[in-house]
């Protein structure tokens, strides 16, 4: 199998990582994270929307039939609790690993006015309150909680550990500190916050408190980002092939789904995909997550069936997760 990255930074794809069992259907594999003991859990769309995987891509739990509208994001916190992120039923819970429902944050159910016409982001007129489509999450070193919303806002919201609204900042635009889709958000050590801002090429940091300090634009409609323990910054990009809004013309110069690595000086260490056959075990169709575990292994999940829709290429042989083991000298 042929290795992708660099020298300091060489994976080995896996193929047919994850065993799915004959009765688990699955469409898409939106989310993917890792607890503390480096078991996978894949949110998906299906009929088991939470999977816990062992390493080896075993199946050994799945739960939440019936829990959600539409799976969007997963976090796993620092107590292995997961938060997930239910796009169109516009809310955030957090679960225990077996599916009890722990706590929801913020409401619920109804979608906040920003004056957005039906889906389509251009014409939000104002940022709302929680929540109008939120996409994902993560959890800092305290315990309090940033939320990217999402498709119908153009915000991130800040809760404390106890789950009460302390913060929230961004409006519709193209500016330092306005969003076209927060669509994925990171966190470092020291609690600065990478949001993959997707519509506008970008990922902009911010300071817990919501400070805007800079942004990367070498990325072409950046999903999510992961910041891992070796303080790499991992970003899963769409690219310009597929995923396209009905307004939006292909552009057969843009990148494909790629995964790129940067320090956190934003300088790009690796990068792989990015181009036409993404049934290829090096590229990708729809990257929308990406997690690392404590092995430096990287998981993604990919949108193959949502994407797919005004794709000139279909996505039919094309994995909805995959991993790549860290190559170590």
């Amino acid at each position: 199998m042929t290795n992708v990255g660099t020298n300091d930074l060489a994976y080995t794809p896996v193929e047919h990582w994850m065993q799915l069992p004959d009765d688990v259907h699955m469409i898409e594999a939106v989310g993917i994270a890792v607890d503390s003991r480096d078991n996978v859990f894949v949110f998906n769309r299906g009929d088991h929307p939470i999977l816990m995987c062992n390493v080896d891509g075993q199946v050994i739990d799945g739960w939440g039939v019936n829990d959600f509208i539409r799976p969007h994001g997963i976090w796993i916190g620092a107590d292995d609790t997961l938060y997930l992120v239910d796009d169109q039923g516009h809310s955030i819970r957090q679960f225990s690993q077996q599916g009890k429902l722990l706590r929801t944050l913020g409401p619920a159910q109804q979608p906040s006015d920003t004056g957005m016409e039906g889906s389509d982001y251009r014409t939000i007129l104002r940022s709302g309150p929680p929540f109008n489509c939120p996409t994902n999450l993560v959890v800092s070193s305290n315990g309090d909680i940033f939320v990217t919303d999402g498709y119908g806002n153009a915000r991130v919201h800040h809760f404390n550990a106890a789950g009460e609204m302390v913060n929230s900042w961004g409006q519709p635009g193209d500016g330092p500190g306005q969003f076209q889709i927060p669509h994925g958000i990171g966190i470092d050590e020291n609690d600065r916050l990478y949001v993959a801002d997707r519509e506008n090429n970008r990922i902009q940091i911010f300071s817990p408190a919501g400070e805007y300090i800079g942004e990367w634009a070498d990325v072409v409609r950046p999903c999510e980002v992961f910041v891992a323990s070796d303080n790499l910054v991992y970003v899963a990009e769409l690219g310009g092939q597929v995923g396209l809004f009905p307004w939006m013309e292909r552009d057969e110069t843009s990148s494909g789904g790629r995964i790129s690595i940067f320090n956190r000086q934003g300088e790009r260490l690796a990068r792989w995909g990015g181009g036409d056959n993404p049934r290829l075990a090096t590229e990708f169709y729809a990257l929308h997550d990406i997690q690392v575990d404590s092995n430096g292994n990287i998981y993604t999940a990919e949108v193959v069936a949502t994407a797919s829709k005004r794709a000139i290429q279909g996505s039919a042989g094309c994995p909805t997760i995959r991993k790549f083991v860290r190559c170590r000298q």
